[in-house]
């Protein structure tokens, strides 16, 4: 079972320099970033208001907090935050009901860390009540624990659901690989000390020291971390 409760005593990558595998959820593991907008551009137009295109790129990857409020603050929507999160968590809960897939190289990726008992996080800025549904598509076993934005006084951009995360499996945030798609989440890893691999889905982003750019999960496997993390050290 996943939780935010540190595990004690959790194994680390023998013989390797790598001791953890921290990942983020939407975009990285799941398809969903599209799901997220498509939802978003539903609300607000029930709401009576059309979002700009432009606007995905703006809201991508970040809490629901900011996403939410810079929708609310661009439109003129009068809606609170409050409620205007119930409806978008709800209108999220309902598509992935109808099914919701893995982004390419993710099912693999996890059977291998899984399979090599490499500790392994989930990191997201989604709510607690939506990484638990994703859970179950996931699969719970993969993961020794997760971390959700609504669980960290501050969320990505900031270091702390990386900080927690390696916390709570044991590891030094130097010797922990993270895997993200968006800026947010990758200067939320880099802030805390990590190793990166950024994956983009919606938009693009630079190669930087300490980061390793790829196309597709398939490029990623257990070998593949352990050199980069091997490389930095």
């Amino acid at each position: 079972m996943t939780s935010t409760v540190p595990a004690l005593g959790t194994r680390t990558a023998e013989g390797s320099a790598l001791q953890a595998v921290l990942l983020d959820m939407d975009g990285t593991l799941v398809d969903s970033e599209g799901c997220w907008w498509d939802v978003e551009v539903e609300v607000f137009a029930s709401l009576g208001y059309t979002l700009d295109e432009t606007w995905r790129h703006v809201v991508v990857g970040g809490p629901m907090t900011r996403s939410a409020g810079f929708l609310i603050e661009a439109t003129g929507a009068a809606i609170g935050l409050a409620e205007l999160t119930v409806l978008l968590n709800e209108g999220f809960e309902n598509r992935i009901d109808g099914g919701l897939p893995l982004m390419p190289g993710a099912a693999r990726l996890l059977a291998e860390l899984h399979a090599h008992e490499i500790p392994t996080a989930l990191v997201s800025a989604s709510h607690r009540r939506i990484i638990d549904r994703v859970l179950s598509v996931l699969g719970p076993h993969h993961f020794t624990l997760s971390i959700a934005g609504d669980e960290v006084s501050r969320t990505k951009p900031f270091p702390d659901p990386y900080l927690l995360a390696a916390a709570g499996l044991g590891a030094d945030p130097a010797r922990c690989a993270v895997v993200e798609d968006t800026a947010t989440g990758v200067a939320a890893a880099e802030a805390a000390g990590c190793r990166v691999v950024a994956v983009p889905s919606v938009a693009p982003i630079g190669p930087a020291l300490g980061r390793t750019v790829v196309s597709s999960l398939e490029e990623v496997d257990l070998a593949f971390l352990r050199g980069m993390m091997a490389e930095a050290h």
